[in-house]
């Protein structure tokens, strides 16, 4: 299609003297620097400073023993201090359960960890001050970890389990130590005032002495393993990322291509410009075929999404129908949102799309630092920004078998919602306008009047 007569023609220095080109330019290129950096840096400044509330299981299976007609239970002792301690209260949901419930906590991804007391720990502790023993065992406490619920609040939780052990295993060094010093000193008295011959007497537990200072030893164990191909974790947040921008670039895309039919827009490849025939619909009806495209073209595009993450990549995956099914509802739910968004706000709307569902959404989305380690605001978006529940389910799929109380069954509920709103709001929104007269017909040039005859 050839351009319209009496186009005034700009030149390029003219063009940028304008006030009108640089000013918007900058603000909004100003404004999105700024807000983004507040947003993603505060986020990740401080997770150790900012954790709250973070859950680990604690089981205590000691069953105690008895030394010297007392009953010593350092299971509970371990528990009591614990749970007690300054440095963890506020930072640490304590969970104290048996084995077998613990195990089901890191496989329903309702904790980042677990601290394992076995049942002979205090026996095993009390045998280090006991006679001397050829093959000392050194007491230990088993640390699980849960990288399915994400590789950072695994390691945080890891973490912390390390450093109480740690401060058990000095402890209890401590009265171990003070315990032999009496015993070896009782011995040798005992000895010399025996037959004088104290120095060729072995010490009780002198076989122990060299792990005394250091008795606790702390066993890391996967308490939910994953695969080799599931990213330590991050591959549920890939996936969600995909599927996140699949909807949101989606949108856009649609929304051009939709205008290019009605001739709203032209439409240029290369050097080659073209414009169809102006038509006119009402912003409703351009937002529900504009919708019902995102739905279908939903299906397709998770498809491929999980053709190129399982068929090509190759990750860890399971419940493949299960997944190309919920992608798809996610994939469409975040487009229509980036389409209502564009619906009410026109130009404005991709830059508001993005921080709706890219910007607010992935530091408060819990996939890479865990929510507990999050600052009070980015916890508050957690519960209604989509980036948050899509990956909920995508984790709950990959890693923890599909299971609704492992979070999907509250990512389908909070698509579902999201889905619902955002239909309303556009319909809303476009009928208002549609009512008010602010029609989207594409601009008409005027054309040159006809030379007087």
């Amino acid at each position: 299609m050839s351009e319209p007569s009496r186009v005034v023609n700009v030149s390029a220095r003219g063009l940028l003297r304008r006030k009108s080109l640089w000013l918007p330019s900058a603000v909004i290129l100003g404004l999105l620097s700024f807000v983004l950096s507040l947003l993603y840096l505060g986020a990740n400044n401080d997770p150790v400073g900012s954790t709250k509330d973070m859950p680990i299981a604690l089981v205590n299976a000691d069953r105690g023993t008895q030394v010297a007609g007392q009953r010593i239970d350092l299971g509970a002792q371990i528990v009591a201090q614990v749970t007690g301690a300054d440095d963890l209260k506020g930072k640490v949901s304590w969970k104290q359960v048996d084995r077998a419930t613990a195990d089901d906590l890191l496989g329903k991804d309702k904790v980042f960890g677990a601290l394992v007391i076995p049942d002979d720990f205090s026996a095993t502790v009390a045998a280090l001050a006991g006679p001397a023993q050829h093959d000392p065992h050194p007491p230990t406490i088993t640390v699980l970890t849960n990288p399915a619920a994400g590789s950072f609040g695994s390691s945080m939780a890891t973490e912390i389990n390390r450093n109480v052990v740690q401060a058990t295993s000095v402890q209890l060094g401590h009265q171990l130590t003070e315990q032999l010093a009496k015993q070896q000193a009782a011995h040798q008295a005992g000895a010399a005032a025996a037959d004088g011959s104290a120095a060729h007497q072995a010490a009780p537990g002198a076989a122990a002495q060299l792990m005394v200072t250091d008795p606790v030893k702390a066993v890391i164990q996967e308490g939910h393993p994953l695969g080799h191909h599931s990213g330590l974790g991050l591959s549920a947040f890939f996936y969600t990322l995909v599927l996140v921008l699949g909807g949101m670039l989606g949108a856009n895309v649609i929304h051009t291509q939709v205008d290019t039919a009605l001739g709203y827009i032209s439409s240029e490849k290369g050097p080659f410009r073209s414009t169809a025939p102006a038509q006119h619909i009402s912003r409703t009806r351009h937002f529900a075929v504009a919708s019902v495209l995102m739905v279908v073209l939903s299906a397709l595009t998770s498809a491929l999404a999980m053709a190129a993450a399982v068929g090509v990549i190759g990750i860890d995956a399971s419940h493949l129908p299960l997944l190309w099914l919920f992608g798809t509802c996610a994939t469409a739910a975040m487009g229509i949102t980036g389409l209502a968004l564009l619906a009410a706000f026109g130009t404005p709307g991709p830059i508001v799309s993005m921080l709706v569902l890219v910007g607010l959404a992935i530091p408060s989305a819990g996939a890479t630092i865990p929510l507990q380690a999050l600052p009070d605001f980015y916890r508050f978006l957690a519960d209604f920004e989509p980036f948050r529940q899509v990956v909920d389910g995508v984790r709950s799929i990959l890693y923890f078998g599909a299971q609704a109380d492992a979070g999907l069954g509250r990512a389908w509920a909070m698509v579902g919602i999201g889905f619902a709103i955002s239909v309303a709001l556009g319909l809303a929104v476009t009928r208002l306008y549609d009512r008010k007269g602010l029609h989207r017909s594409p601009a008409r040039v005027p054309q040159p009047a006809p030379a007087a005859g």
